[in-house]
C-alpha cells in the first residue's frame, strides 16, 4: 500500500472527522471542509498565529533573518506531523492543526520570557505557555460573531492540551493551570488518558523539528562547529556518511544534507516503532488508543538514548551559551519591568486593555488584573515588547 492510498482508507485507530465530539458552541458543518480542516484554517488565520513570526525560538528576531522563529518552527513541526500521519493512515488535518497551535501561547523571547512572566505571576496563579495556548484558543481570539476563541473541535483542543501526555493524576503539591482547571469544568478533555494518535505524532514531530533545526541554527550562529557536533552518536554517522559520498561538499550544503538525513532517520525510526506498537496493541478506534496505558506513537529505545547526548550538548553549548544568556537576561528584565509597571499603573495600558479592566467593573482584584497584564505581555512579539519597553522607560522615545 502506498502512502497516498492511506487517505482513502484511514486507519481505524485514527480520529475520524465524521465521529467528532463536536464543538462547544454548535455550528453548521462546512460543505467543503472537514471539521479538522476548519480547525486548521481557523488557527492559521488567527492573530496569535501570525504573531509567531516575530517570537523567539532561540535567537531574538533581530539577530538574523535565517534563524528559526516560533512561526517557522511551527510550520516545520506541521510538515513533519503530516508526513508521519499519512504514513500511519492517521488524520493529517488533525495532526497539522495540533502542530500549528501547540506554540501559540509562547511569550516574546521564548522560554526566557516565559520564565520571567511565570516568576511575575507566581503570587497570582503562575504562567505556563501551554495553558496560555488554551486561553487563546478558547477566550482571547475574538474574531467570530457568536463566540470567543476559535471554537475548535474537542479532538483538536484535547490534542493541544494533552500532546505531551496525560495531565492527571497530579503529583503531590501540583494543581492544574488556571485556565485548564476552569475549562475542564465546562468540557471534560479526559486529562487522565493519552491523547489521540494524531496529537502524539505532533508531539514527537516537535522533538524532531527542534532537535534538528537547533543544530542548524547553532552552527549558523557559530556557537559550535561541525566537528564538535559530529562527536554525538546521533549526528556523527550521518556526517561521515555525507562526507564519504560528497568529499568536497561545501560547509553549508554539508550541514543541510546532514540535517535532512537526520530528520529522515528519526522519522523512519518513529514509524517502525509505532507500527510495532500498533501491531502489538491492535487498537480498533481512537478511543482505544486513548485508553492504552502508554503512547502508541514513539521512538525506539535506541533512538531515545541517542537523543540524550544531543540534548545535553545543545543545552550546554547553545541554550546556555553566554551570548544567548546575555540576550535572554536582557529579555527577562524587559518582561519583568513591563509587568511591574502595568500592574502598578494599569492606566499606562493601551486603551483597548484599559477597556478590558473597565469591563470587569474597574475590578481592583490584583489576581484578575495580573492575569490581564499577563495576557497582554504574552501576546507581544519580541519587537513589540522591546518597543513598549522603550516607550515606557526611555524619556526620548515617543509614547
Amino acid at each position: 500500500m502506498t502512502a497516498d492510498s492511506f487517505q482513502d482508507r484511514p486507519a481505524p485507530y485514527g480520529c475520524n472527522p465524521a465521529e467528532t465530539r463536536g464543538r462547544l458552541v454548535r455550528e453548521p458543518e462546512s460543505p467543503t471542509r472537514s471539521c479538522f480542516q476548519r480547525d486548521r484554517d481557523r488557527i492559521v488565520h488567527s492573530g496569535a498565529f501570525r504573531k509567531l513570526k516575530y517570537k523567539t525560538q532561540v535567537f531574538v528576531y533581530h539577530e538574523g533573518d535565517y534563524f528559526r522563529t516560533r512561526l517557522t518552527h511551527s510550520l516545520e513541526v506541521a510538515q513533519i506531523a503530516r508526513s508521519i500521519s499519512r504514513a500511519l493512515g492517521l488524520n493529517e488535518d488533525l495532526a497539522e492543526a495540533v502542530a500549528l497551535a501547540h506554540d501559540l501561547g509562547h511569550t516574546p523571547f521564548g522560554h526566557a520570557g516565559e520564565d520571567a512572566l511565570n516568576a511575575c505571576m507566581a503570587p497570582f496563579g503562575g504562567f505556563a505557555h501551554n495553558d496560555q495556548t488554551l486561553r487563546i484558543l478558547t477566550m482571547l481570539e475574538r474574531r467570530y460573531a457568536e463566540f470567543d476563541g476559535l471554537n475548535l473541535t474537542w479532538e483538536t483542543l484535547e490534542g493541544v492540551v494533552k500532546h505531551n501526555g496525560p495531565l492527571l493524576p497530579l503529583k503531590e503539591g501540583e494543581q492544574l493551570p488556571t485556565t485548564l482547571r476552569a475549562f475542564q469544568e465546562v468540557w471534560d478533555l479526559e486529562l487522565h488518558t493519552n491523547p489521540g494518535a494524531e496529537a502524539q505524532v505532533a508531539a514527537l514531530a516537535d522533538d524532531i523539528a527542534y532537535n534538528n533545526h537547533d543544530i542548524d541554527d547553532g552552527l549558523r550562529a557559530g556557537l559550535f562547529t561541525v566537528d564538535e557536533v559530529a562527536e554525538l552518536p546521533l549526528v556523527g554517522p550521518v556526517v561521515r556518511q555525507v562526507c564519504d559520498k560528497y568529499p568536497k561538499l561545501e560547509r553549508s550544503r554539508l550541514i543541510h544534507e546532514t540535517i535532512r538525513r537526520m530528520i529522515n532517520n528519526m522519522v523512519v525510526d518513529l514509524l517502525a516503532e509505532t507500527k510495532r506498537r500498533l501491531a502489538e496493541a491492535k487498537p480498533g478506534s481512537a478511543a482505544e488508543v486513548r485508553a492504552l496505558p502508554m503512547p502508541v506513537v514513539s521512538f525506539s529505545d535506541a533512538m531515545f538514548e541517542a537523543q540524550r547526548p544531543l540534548r545535553a550538548f545543545l543545552k550546554q553549548r547553545m541554550y546556555r551559551h553566554y551570548r544567548v544568556n546575555r540576550e535572554m537576561s536582557k529579555c527577562k528584565r524587559v518582561v519583568a519591568a513591563l509587568f511591574d509597571l502595568f500592574l502598578a499603573e494599569p492606566n499606562t495600558l493601551p486603551t483597548q486593555w484599559q477597556e478590558e479592566v473597565a469591563a470587569l467593573g474597574g475590578d481592583t482584584d490584583k489576581v484578575v488584573l495580573a492575569r490581564l497584564v499577563a495576557d497582554y505581555i504574552a501576546g507581544m512579539t519580541d519587537r513589540y515588547a522591546l518597543a513598549e519597553y522603550a516607550r515606557l522607560f526611555d524619556m526620548d522615545a515617543k509614547t
